[in-house]
């Protein structure tokens, strides 16, 4: 009797207490309303330009000088997608490719082997060399057109991919050793000072112990930097002048019909193309560039 009194007791003290639990969720709920409206208007106006973009590259000339801007395509015409590879996207493709990851290249090897050099290696003069990368960082990219347009005109490099290699890269170093300098940070004394007494020299203590540590955020400045390269229509618009050399952001803007009327299908068309490509990139490596982000801001 006993038993079934406590039971009791222990159910009806349960009951109790599940009643102002339930209201809780209630609460929390409607306070989060206004936040979840937020992030709904906010996914409306980041999402809304790119869904109209993809619509319209399937729209047809017509649809365009007759219709609505709003208006739905009525139906899915894909050769506007042959048109734009057709006028020159495959070429603006291909130079893109040809400057951006010879740059990149350079980027990564540069900026890892000067991240150890200034934060593994000890050598008088490391931290002035750190502040002049630091310094590098703040430094517009418009400052730098007028002098190194002077510079490539006389060497003979305007209208070359030798141009946009050499800016990419020495553009791109600065911000790159300074945060590969963070990642070795990270790298434990003890694993570098254990290879020195195993018999590895420096450079094999640099490529196989201290550069597999790093993999990441390795991985993190290759794709933070394609991104900022790929996406560049300063440096290309003002050392590219023929079309056959054009990369693809300056390339959209040689997308014209006869009488230089723009063919907004076509053109549509090859602005998808070069944006959803990097977009869909970057949803599927996005956590990885903020975890090595946030790993290289960690001092070791």
């Amino acid at each position: 009797m006993t038993t079934i009194v406590s039971a009791r007791a222990r159910g009806s003290s349960a009951t109790a207490t599940d009643g102002p639990k339930t209201r809780v969720p209630v609460k929390v709920l409607l306070s989060r309303i206004p936040m979840w409206v937020f992030i709904g208007l906010l996914l409306v106006v980041e999402l809304y330009p790119l869904l109209w973009l993809l619509l319209s590259s399937f729209k047809s000339s017509y649809q365009f000088t007759s219709q609505p801007f709003w208006t739905l395509p009525a139906s899915l015409d894909w050769q506007n997608y042959s048109d734009a590879w057709s006028s020159g996207m495959s070429t603006y493709f291909v130079n893109s490719i040809l400057a951006v990851f010879p740059a990149l290249a350079l980027i990564v090897i540069l900026s890892a082997a000067g991240g150890f050099a200034l934060e593994v290696m000890v050598w008088r003069g490391r931290n002035t060399i750190l502040l002049v990368f630091l310094a590098g960082i703040l430094v517009p990219a418009q400052m730098l057109l007028l002098p190194l347009f002077t510079i490539y005109f006389k060497l003979g490099l305007i209208d070359t991919r030798w141009a946009l290699i050499i800016t990419y890269t020495a553009y791109g170093l600065p911000l790159s050793v300074f945060l590969m300098a963070g990642f070795f940070k990270a790298v434990p004394r003890s694993v570098i000072e254990a290879a020195v007494l195993d018999g590895a020299n420096m450079f094999q203590v640099f490529y196989r112990v201290a550069v597999p540590m790093v993999l990441n955020g390795i991985v993190t400045i290759a794709l933070v930097q394609f991104f900022f390269l790929w996406n560049d229509l300063l440096f290309s618009l003002t050392f590219i002048v023929t079309d056959s050399n054009r990369t693809i952001q300056t390339g959209l803007l040689n997308f014209t019909g006869e009488f230089g009327q723009t063919a907004w299908g076509p053109t549509f068309a090859a602005i998808s193309l070069a944006v959803f490509p990097t977009l869909l990139l970057y949803l599927i490596l996005n956590q990885q560039v903020i975890n090595g982000l946030t790993a290289g801001s960690v001092k070791g």
